[in-house]
């Protein structure tokens, strides 16, 4: 692909899932606490980030892409902090539902002399009450009457907020309208998502759904992932590797072909949130009829961009399109 403007500007993305609020807590330390042997963190700068599935959203925006996040916050103070930070990176907010029955999910990170020294964890990680979970189908299905979506993203970390019934509804509506649906998975639902366009686990995750060692052969992974991949009727099976890089299962002309994309990162500082700019480029690249091969080679070259830089970041869309632009030539 060449192309000296943005072809993914003005593509619009559903992202259904668990969102966080990630807070950070900088502080030095020279001393240990009389009350205990813990050390005492002066606090220095505090700072929240969105996290979880609105850092998909974030990917997406970063590209000029839109955003919409679907998604059950709590009714408390971090609810509002949440929604400020979407605001401010005009990402809109017409897709949550607040409830005093859940936990806004936050993060907090103590970090002493830029060492990670504590996390704490505020959330409700138990499936939605009924009453809730559909209300919040019912949510997101006008979401999906009232909008055009050209790709529909489920980013899920366990939390609750996403069910078999929820799942089976929008990949009904989004098949129905040839809408492509995009899955990060997790244990609780992993073997829910049937019939979906990509299904992008990592290799830990696959492994523990499929209670089963994988081999380290590439052909034997493949062969073992191929496996799955019919059985679950999924089109493309994106499997990351780490500093392996991705495996693409998939079936094209009805033929199972597999294609090994080796890790694209020069240096790496930080791996976290890479899977997030993975899924929201696959997605991106799924909006604009890319080839299976050309939608793995594009995620991962996204992820090697943001794997250079310390903490979760969104994707570079300059460095981004200039590296797309030097691989078509």
């Amino acid at each position: 692909m060449k192309t000296s403007s943005n072809p993914f500007s003005g593509k619009k993305i559903l992202i259904i899932g668990d969102v966080m609020l990630d807070s950070y807590i900088w502080g030095n330390v020279d001393r240990i606490s009389p009350e205990a042997p813990v050390p005492i963190v002066a606090v220095e700068k505090r700072e929240n980030r969105l996290g979880g599935a609105a850092n998909v959203a974030l990917n997406i925006n970063a590209l000029e892409s839109i955003a919409v996040l679907a998604a059950v916050i709590g009714a408390d103070d971090k609810a509002e902090i949440f929604a400020n930070l979407l605001q401010e990176q005009n990402i809109p907010v017409n897709g949550l539902l607040n409830s005093a029955e859940r936990k806004t999910t936050t993060k907090f990170r103590i970090i002493g002399n830029n060492v990670q020294m504590l996390r704490v964890d505020e959330e409700t990680d138990t499936p939605l009450p009924d009453r809730l979970q559909h209300d919040f189908g019912d949510h997101v299905e006008k979401l999906l009457t009232r909008e055009h979506f050209d790709a529909i993203v489920f980013e899920d970390y366990d939390k609750g907020v996403i069910d078999s019934t929820i799942i089976e509804n929008v990949i009904a509506i989004a098949n129905k309208r040839k809408v492509p649906v995009l899955v990060d998975p997790k244990k609780r639902n992993f073997m829910a998502y049937k019939s979906v366009t990509v299904f992008k686990p990592n290799l830990k995750e696959l492994r523990e759904a499929l209670n089963a060692d994988l081999p380290e052969d590439i052909g034997l992974l493949a062969a073992k992932c191929e496996e799955f991949r019919r059985m679950q009727d999924i089109r493309y099976l994106l499997l990351t590797l780490g500093e392996r890089g991705m495996l693409l299962c998939h079936a094209e002309n009805n033929q199972p072909g597999y294609f090994h994309i080796p890790s694209r990162v020069r240096n790496v500082a930080d791996v976290s949130g890479a899977g997030d700019t993975v899924i929201a480029v696959a997605a991106l690249a799924l909006t604009l009829g890319a080839t299976p091969s050309e939608m793995a080679v594009w995620s991962n070259m996204a992820a090697g961009i943001v794997c250079e830089y310390v903490g979760v970041v969104p994707v570079n869309k300059d460095r981004f399109l200039s590296l797309l632009n030097e691989t078509s030539k």
